[in-house]
């Protein structure tokens, strides 16, 4: 019931110009009761259905769109550094009873993501709203969990992943990364891509919805709307033909995504170095 009162005044507020909701208390409860609940894990930006299928939950997204438009511009400062962003987006503080290892040196966190107990946060990092960081993942240096981003328990995200946020449309299901997955430098992921348990993703490799990812093991071919990596598959970076008489001529490449083999207890092995990090 509570949150179907959310819902019904997140789609009410919404119809509100800026003016009109910065004239209302009602519109800044209405939005930290709903950070609040992302942020404790109570809402999630998407779910998964009785088939096992990741669908979008709307009212994140809805209410994250109404913090924006609430939100006025704010000055805040951080030692010499100063910054402006909307009041109602602001930063999470954190205290070691949170039981999150947040390594120093510019990594920023909004009010609105989940993280649980157990995650390692290396710096600089960022966790924008929405974004959902389940127990014990590693989270390295330069990583983005975008908005809505769903991260499962478990995780590797290596150095420089970015994880794409997804905003509009409401009904697009953002990127997720179930649990055990081991995510390389450098990756990519966008679009509502998937990847589903325990897939490696070698350093390098870019996934979109778009993407063709060969999977010579099963001999075919996987692609979008919604682009799924297979649980356990180990995608690394190929290349393919550019089509075209003057593209074979040249001997053009396109970049590709390539599943070589499904995860072992070798591949299990070469990760071991995992628990070690955490």
């Amino acid at each position: 019931m509570q949150q179907q009162n959310l819902h019904d005044d997140i789609q009410r507020l919404n119809t509100l110009t800026p003016p009109q909701l910065q004239a209302t208390q009602e519109a800044e409860d209405v939005v930290a009761q709903f950070l609040q609940a992302l942020q404790q894990g109570q809402l999630r930006a998407a779910q998964r259905n009785e088939q096992g299928q990741w669908q979008a939950v709307p009212l994140v997204k809805q209410g994250i769109l109404l913090a924006f438009r609430l939100g006025t511009l704010q000055q805040t400062q951080c030692g010499d550094f100063t910054f402006v962003d909307k009041h109602t987006l602001p930063v999470r503080h954190w205290d070691a009873a949170q039981q999150v290892r947040v390594v120093p040196g510019g990594t920023t966190v909004r009010q609105g993501a989940y993280v649980a107990n157990g995650v390692v946060v290396m710096p600089p990092s960022y966790m924008n709203v929405g974004a959902y960081v389940d127990a014990g993942t590693m989270v390295d240096s330069h990583v983005l969990v975008g908005s809505c981003a769903q991260v499962g328990k478990q995780v590797h995200l290596s150095a420089a992943v970015q994880l794409g946020g997804v905003l509009e449309p409401i009904s697009a299901v953002p990127v997720v990364v179930e649990d055990n997955v081991f995510v390389g430098g450098g990756v990519g992921l966008y679009e509502g891509t998937i990847v589903r348990t325990g897939a490696v993703i070698a350093a390098g490799v870019v996934l979109t919805a778009s993407t063709k990812v060969y999977d010579v093991v099963h001999e075919r071919v996987l692609t979008g709307p919604c682009l799924e990596i297979p649980a356990h598959a180990v995608v690394v970076p190929g290349s393919r033909p550019a089509k075209g008489a003057f593209a074979r001529h040249h001997g053009v490449q396109v970049a590709a995504a390539v599943i070589v083999k499904y995860r072992d207890q070798n591949t299990d092995a070469k990760t071991v170095l995992e628990e070690t990090l955490r």
